[in-house]
């Protein structure tokens, strides 16, 4: 008997590996996303703790540890939970999520905006693009891992932070500077990327993952002027003043760079490149107008000129641009003593991540296992993540939720439309959970 023993173990080994009961574990992953939609966790003002337990709940019925670190009384709950993997000697990878949500106008929406309602294909409510979703494909393929035996190349570890949407001080900023230890990580998978039809080329399927973003430069300009009688029109009027400058501010002359990441699109797309808001805005630094202020008296007086008024800018440049010298030029460029400048965030730019690495191309394997006809390329993104902080500590951050939506539904994120394809948050299970799974 002894001698057919070597055979036995080469035909077990040769067996493919059993793989999950896939509808039963989408429809399961359906299910606890209309559950977690159905959380509240707006912020401001920051509280996770409900969503916290949500998560909790399910990790350690599976038998993963989770430990949550508190970093204000009011709700701010980091929670971390860990799959030891196979080398040890290699730093983690780390799955990147966030809790919060944007605020809603109830009465903007067609359906529920907590609801989780399932209805023509989609799951609607808020925060299912922006980050619920990716964060429940996190979660299950760390769960699907453990159920199925799967011991991973490193370990794996999940964050999901309290508050992205504002910052980041009570959730990734706080966990680097008082825990790094628990999260060091080679790689973070956050949001940023995704798959489309549309928004990168128009006429290619093409999955997008960021490997870097824009600085996030928020401006507020003050004018200062005279107050008077509106009967009796005034240069020293603060609202033309205003103005004026915010003219002078928006007409600048670009002075984006040619970005690496930009041009290996362009030659994976074989010149292709949509032309949309998204793709431009990748292209050049960009300054928004997000907000005007002025007027006396609550509600302000038609008839009163004010004294002072104020404006914020967004501004969001390109990794490269010198963001002390941007605010200078706009200043020269202004040239007014009556008006003011204040910064209201601090850029930060640590640069693109490498892209020729061994998770890049798990990552495009388990893509095209999917959507075979699909160009996976690194992309810039135009909005901010968490993994901004991350790359200053030199960890390599790539974003996806591995979706194939196109422009329409990208721009239901932080909308009184969102909403995510039920079919192909269905498809970004089997893509996690093959990327987890996969050597890299």
């Amino acid at each position: 008997m002894k001698h057919f023993l070597p055979f036995l173990f080469l035909t077990i080994s040769a067996l493919p590996a059993a793989e999950p009961d896939w509808p039963a574990e989408e429809q399961r992953a359906v299910e606890f996303l209309q559950r977690y939609i159905r959380i509240q966790s707006v912020n401001p003002p920051v509280n996770s703790r409900e969503a916290t337990a949500l998560f909790k709940g399910e990790l350690e019925s599976a038998g993963i540890s989770v430990k949550l670190f508190e970093t204000n009384a009011t709700g701010a709950v980091n929670l971390l939970a860990r799959l030891p993997g196979r080398d040890r000697a290699k730093k983690p990878l780390l799955l990147l999520n966030h809790f919060d949500v944007v605020p809603v106008d109830p009465k903007a929406w067609r359906v529920p905006p907590f609801g989780g309602l399932l209805q023509d294909g989609w799951i609607w409510g808020r925060g299912a693009m922006d980050m619920k979703g990716t964060g429940v494909m996190h979660l299950f393929s760390l769960l699907l891992l453990k159920k199925m035996g799967i011991v991973p190349a490193r370990d794996i570890v999940m964050l999901c932070t309290p508050d992205e949407e504002t910052g980041g001080d009570l959730g990734i900023r706080a966990m680097i500077r008082d825990h790094w230890k628990e999260i060091e990580a080679e790689y973070v998978m956050d949001e940023g990327g995704f798959g489309s039809r549309d928004v990168f080329s128009p006429s290619k399927l093409v999955f997008g993952i960021s490997v870097g973003e824009k600085q996030v430069s928020w401006l507020r300009l003050r004018a200062k002027g005279t107050a008077a009688h509106g009967s009796q029109p005034i240069a020293e009027n603060a609202n033309m003043i205003l103005l004026e400058a915010i003219r002078k501010a928006l007409n600048a002359p670009d002075r984006g760079r040619n970005s690496e990441v930009v041009e290996r699109m362009r030659s994976a797309l074989q010149g292709q490149l949509a032309d949309n808001k998204f793709i431009r805005a990748i292209q050049s630094n960009t300054m928004s107008l997000t907000t005007l202020a002025a007027g006396v008296g609550n509600p302000p007086k038609s008839n009163v000129i004010p004294s002072a008024s104020e404006a914020t800018l967004d501004c969001r440049l390109l990794p490269g641009v010198n963001a002390d010298e941007f605010l200078s030029e706009m200043k020269a460029r202004i040239n007014d003593p009556r008006i003011t400048i204040e910064r209201l965030s601090t850029p930060s730019d640590p640069g693109v991540s490498k892209m020729d690495t061994p998770l890049f191309a798990a990552l495009r394997k388990a893509i095209l296992t999917q959507h075979p006809s699909a160009v996976v390329t690194p992309i810039l993104i135009p909005y901010g993540t968490d993994s901004v902080w991350l790359r200053e500590k030199g960890v390599i951050a790539y974003g996806l939720a591995p979706m194939v939506i196109d422009a329409a539904t990208v721009a239901t994120m932080h909308s009184d439309e969102e909403r995510i394809p039920v079919s192909e948050f269905r498809k970004g299970l089997h893509i996690f959970y093959d990327l987890l799974k996969s050597e890299f």
